[in-house]
């Protein structure tokens, strides 16, 4: 009995603790629902709705690209483009399909379709068409309820409106590659662009601008419902460039048909007004997509239109080299003003002959009348006595055999040789010859169409070391003399001015008969193969018969007006023969464009 009694004793007890336990449990579970239910309830329903509410980025209006006087060289215009998200159709392919019946697209364009969705995640969209007629815009959101995947919309695409004329400055924008990607979201939308040369690229962070954001509802599939809220980006910034875009038109007019570059530049502020070269190519092309046919065209075309020839290519500079030979000798008092050579058309060195570009010879020339007539002569001798170390230091000083350091990235640097240099490049001596070749601006010697118009604006603003720039400023350049002395530009200066306003220098043909816009300047011819003896005397072909990879290249530097000087301008023709007969009517006719529609606005304004 006693034990039965402890049995149930401890069956009450061990009843007890379970339920205890049961109840305990409850009361935990009860407490947890209430927290969940009640104090969290405004939580968790803001994550259920979040659940729903995707978040967008909107790509920013990209900054505008404006000339000196605020005219747009680059802006934005609508586009109408149309995208798919492969996570929200079936069949991509399909899809694709039924699109073809409201507008065309190629195997090519269906096949770079497809590869790009494979790169991506299924919930990125991808481009399928840009630039589309309001028409096609229109279909395409007509049947939408076809078209799974499918989504219409309104965004904005790079316009050029001077097409061609500023394509080598401007540059353009287009798809972003691989290697540009990164780790920014902005660069993963879309049909998003960004710049791939010239200004584009140069300033693309600051062209680019900040994101936006969209909170829109969608529904299971993904389809948007309705927009919540949106906040806007940040504008790209509006760049200013030191160019006059009407300046920059007359002269890509007037170099149609031409292999050439031009370069007009204020030599007191070092802003560059022109900077042209031709030929060029539609940037428009690049945004929208280039045809196999015509990057084929362009690449292929011997007059290489994708080189912005006015800061990538370098030329021999020919005679336009010769007044760096002279400050040379004059600066390190090898000769003085009255110095005189004979030139009977040709000097021996060695068993080697240095030819005048005249056969019969200038006879007796000084320093004036050599560069009034561009004896070769006279300049052999000089170069001979002076050095090609003296030379290089002194073209140096003008801005010659490196890069100015324009705001482009295609720029490159010239030449400018020295004993050293060519130890190091070619590990052989300097040889007497070699300078005679420098001292007509020959052989090593190189330079840019930029850099012949730095040269040109450091002659003629008193000796200053002025910069080339292409971005507006408000703050002014510290200009550091280039300790030469005023005597010596003076001479350099009234050597110019007989080049171009005396009947015996080889550009008066091209002067400008007004007393307050007088041009000085230089005529050079640079040759692009050795031209043997025998050729010489006898004379086979004149230039201009040769194929027109064999002919010369024509030169022109000069400035205006003569009396005060304020723009210099470098003209290069590839393969254009004689720089008096064909660069320096160019500069003439820039110069004339500039008397009556530049100067007069500024006198009158």
């Amino acid at each position: 009995m006693k034990k039965e009694n402890e049995g149930k004793k401890i069956l009450t007890r061990r009843l007890f603790l379970f339920g205890g336990f049961q109840t305990a449990l409850f009361s935990i579970l009860a407490g947890r629902m209430y927290y969940l239910q009640v104090i969290e309830s405004e939580n968790y329903s803001l994550l259920a709705d979040e659940n729903r509410i995707n978040m967008r980025l909107l790509p920013p209006p990209r900054g505008k690209i404006l000339d000196r006087n605020g005219k747009e060289l680059a802006s934005n215009q609508r586009n109408y483009r149309v995208i798919i998200i492969p996570e929200q159709t079936k069949s991509v392919d399909k899809t694709l399909n039924s699109l073809q019946n409201i507008f065309p697209l190629g195997k090519y364009e269906i096949a770079k379709i497809l590869r790009e969705v494979k790169k991506r995640k299924g919930f990125v969209p991808v481009t399928v068409a840009e630039n589309l007629t309001w028409r096609e815009f229109s279909k395409v959101n007509v049947n939408s309820p076809d078209l799974p995947g499918i989504q219409s919309e309104i965004g904005e695409t790079r316009f050029y409106p001077y097409g061609d004329a500023f394509a080598h400055v401007i540059g353009y924008v287009g798809i972003v590659d691989s290697k540009e990607m990164g780790d920014e979201p902005l660069l993963s939308l879309p049909g998003f662009r960004v710049g791939k040369v010239g200004i584009e690229k140069s300033f693309e962070k600051k062209l680019r601008g900040r994101a936006g954001i969209s909170r829109v509802e969608v529904n299971a599939y993904g389809r948007i419902i309705r927009e919540i809220n949106r906040k806007s980006g940040d504008s790209g910034d509006n760049i200013k460039l030191t160019l006059d875009s009407s300046l920059q038109k007359f002269i890509s007019k007037s170099l149609s048909n031409k292999s050439a570059a031009v370069v007009v530049m204020n030599i007191h502020s070092g802003d560059i007004l022109s900077l042209v070269s031709s030929p060029s190519y539609n940037p428009h092309s690049f945004n929208v997509g280039i045809s196999n046919y015509e990057w084929e065209r362009l690449i292929n075309n011997p007059r290489n239109p994708l080189l912005n020839k006015a800061i990538g290519g370098q030329y021999p500079p020919g005679s336009t080299f010769k007044m760096m030979v002279a400050l040379a000798a004059i600066e390190n008092g090898i000769i003085s003003l009255n110095h005189k050579e004979v030139c009977r058309g040709s000097i021996e060195l060695g068993d080697e002959r240095f030819h005048c570009w005249k056969s019969d010879g200038h006879g007796v020339v000084d320093m004036l009348s050599s560069i009034e007539q561009s004896c070769d002569v006279f300049f052999y001798q000089i170069a001979k006595r002076v050095g090609i170390d003296r030379i290089a230091k002194m073209s140096k000083q003008f801005g010659l055999g490196k890069k100015t350091g324009v705001l482009i990235p295609s720029e490159r640097g010239g030449n400018i040789p020295t004993r050293n240099w060519k130890k190091v490049e070619f590990g052989k001596p300097w040889q007497l010859g070699e300078t005679l070749h420098a001292g007509i601006g020959q052989g090593y010697v190189l330079a840019t169409p930029l850099q012949l118009a730095l040269m040109m604006s450091r002659l003629c603003n008193g000796g200053r070391a002025i910069q080339p720039r292409l971005l507006l400023e408000n703050k002014k350049q510290e200009i550091l003399p280039l300790n030469i002395s005023k005597k010596s530009l003076d001479i350099i200066l009234e050597g110019l001015n007989r080049v171009t306003n005396s009947p015996m220098g080889t550009a008066f043909k091209s002067r400008i008969n007004d007393k307050n816009w007088e041009i000085i300047g230089k005529t050079g011819t640079s040759q692009v193969r050795r031209i043997s003896q025998i050729e010489r005397e006898t004379r086979v072909l004149k230039n201009e018969e040769r194929p027109w990879e064999e002919r010369d290249h024509a030169l022109y530097v000069g400035a205006a007006p003569r009396k005060s000087p304020t723009y210099a301008i470098s003209v290069v023709v590839e393969h254009g023969g004689s720089g008096s007969s064909t660069a320096a009517p160019i500069a003439k006719d820039v110069f004339d464009f500039m008397r009556k529609n530049i100067a007069n606005k500024k006198r009158n304004a």
